[in-house]
């Protein structure tokens, strides 16, 4: 469902992204996914008369960030979680991290 919105240009409506993604998926179906995905900040919608046309926010890699970011914002003891992800990472996903965290601080981003 995200993927067919990233593809799209600009804002569409749940019919097109029925449409795009076919299979048989009911246009309820497609609403009430697009609904949750926008109550995660995924998708954005906007009034387009008496309906919504619907934009993507994060792709699926950006979704698996928000959702990392909500159980990390959810934990009392943000180090403890922090150092627990941190220490079961592989030693080449622990690397990638140090990385992208070096690109972040250079770039100010971090």
């Amino acid at each position: 469902m995200l993927a067919a919105l990233v593809q799209e240009a600009g804002p569409v409506t749940a019919g097109c992204v029925q449409e795009r993604i076919g299979g048989g998926i009911t246009y309820t179906t497609v609403m009430t996914i697009l609904t949750r995905l926008h109550a995660k900040g995924a998708v954005a919608r906007e009034r387009v008369g008496r309906s919504f046309a619907w934009t993507a926010v994060a792709d699926e890699s950006g979704l698996a960030a928000l959702r990392m970011r909500k159980v990390l914002d959810a934990e009392s003891d943000r180090q403890a979680v922090l150092a627990s992800f941190v220490t079961a990472l592989s030693p080449g996903d622990e690397q990638l991290l140090r990385d992208l965290l070096a690109q972040a601080a250079e770039t100010g981003e971090g």
